[in-house]
């Protein structure tokens, strides 16, 4: 097959740093090396994203550093600014800021605050973020979720508008919604630079997922457009010679996040797989899961969604998975992996032949 139908833009995903820094490191240098134009560190309950992002900062040159996500209800939008600001200026100008509104199992569960209404919290937070980091003067808001100067009924009416006391590198600082749901998808297309969703699928993007964002840019207006517009797929990678060995890797991983991840009621990767179509598989995936049958759930991801939603398997296989990205009008890939080899498949991928 010809590389020049393939050429993409790759970046890494290292996912929730957990206990191997070292092999975070390691990934990323290549990364760089290959031209991969990001990486991007995620958090949950766990290691936060900024942290290993200002390590790799100090180690690398030139490859962008983004947050995949950072939760917007661990964060006040000051916070946030106050910790991107400091890493921009730190890495001369390298930080993409990916923010979300996670689940309320995460929110309320573990951040302690009510999981409201995420649409207006979004909003809000990205508002008063960019207000902060451009600088123009103290900044006062008065929103449903956000107040400043805080004037509830508690307040000890000191609070004062406020700006930051240092000067950003930079006047304005890329902000990526990780949204999986249609309003979010519209929001993320109306207020932010680009979208980073997870677990799209190349097949239904065009049918499921464009008719939001042309909703979103119309509310935007200024001429946006899905032309100037950010998507960045993160997609799960995993290579190899044998294409089952490499399906069961990345069904051991979608059987934990359609089984395992939210609550019965409540699961947004569920949401997503069943718009396209494995409503069915995603209920069984779950109910198998739930139940202490682990292994079985994890049988029972069918191949189709694997490859559907993930890059698997020997060269063949993953450049005929990157055509279907190609036609369906998105060329940028964050890939999730930890091999090596997949870093150096993809690049090579990438590169237009001679």
């Amino acid at each position: 097959m010809d590389n020049r139908e393939l050429a993409m833009q790759f970046g890494l995903v290292l996912g929730y740093w957990g206990t191997a820094p070292e092999k975070g490191l390691a990934l990323t240098l290549e990364a760089e090396q290959l031209g991969f134009d990001a990486v991007w560190v995620a958090e949950a309950y766990g290691t936060d994203a900024f942290t290993p992002l200002a390590w790799l900062a100090a180690q690398t040159k030139n490859i962008l550093l983004g947050t995949a996500v950072v939760q917007i209800p661990a964060r006040t939008p000051a916070m946030t600014a106050m910790t991107a600001t400091t890493l921009d200026m730190l890495s001369n100008g390298r930080v993409l800021l990916g923010i979300g509104v996670s689940g309320p199992q995460v929110v309320e569960g573990w951040h302690g605050v009510p999981y409201g209404k995420p649409l207006v919290r979004t909003r809000e937070f990205v508002t008063i973020f960019r207000e902060m980091v451009a600088r123009k003067g103290p900044v006062e808001f008065k929103g449903k979720d956000y107040r400043l100067p805080y004037d509830g009924p508690d307040a000890s009416g000191l609070g004062r508008p406020l700006k930051l006391i240092h000067h950003p590198l930079r006047a304005s600082i890329p902000i990526y919604l990780g949204a999986m749901g249609p309003k979010n998808v519209a929001l993320a297309a109306e207020i932010a630079d680009g979208w980073f969703p997870h677990m799209l699928s190349p097949f239904h993007y065009q049918k499921l997922f464009r008719e939001h964002l042309e909703a979103g840019f119309a509310r935007a207006g200024s001429g946006k457009s899905v032309e100037n517009f950010d998507i960045i797929a993160q997609v799960y990678v995993t290579v190899g010679d044998d294409l089952d060995a490499c399906r069961m890797a990345e069904k051991r991983r979608l059987g934990l996040i359609l089984g395992g991840y939210g609550a019965k009621t409540k699961n947004l990767y569920i949401e997503a797989a069943s718009r396209y179509g494995y409503g069915t598989a995603c209920q069984q995936i779950q109910e198998l899961y739930l139940s202490g049958r682990k292994e079985e759930a994890v049988l029972a991801v069918p191949d189709e969604l694997v490859d559907e939603l993930t890059l698997v398997g020997p060269r063949a296989h993953v450049a005929k998975q990157l055509e279907a990205w190609k036609k369906s009008g998105i060329t940028r890939i964050a890939a999730w992996t930890d091999q090596p080899e997949a870093l150096r498949m993809l690049a090579d991928l990438s590169t237009p032949a001679a």
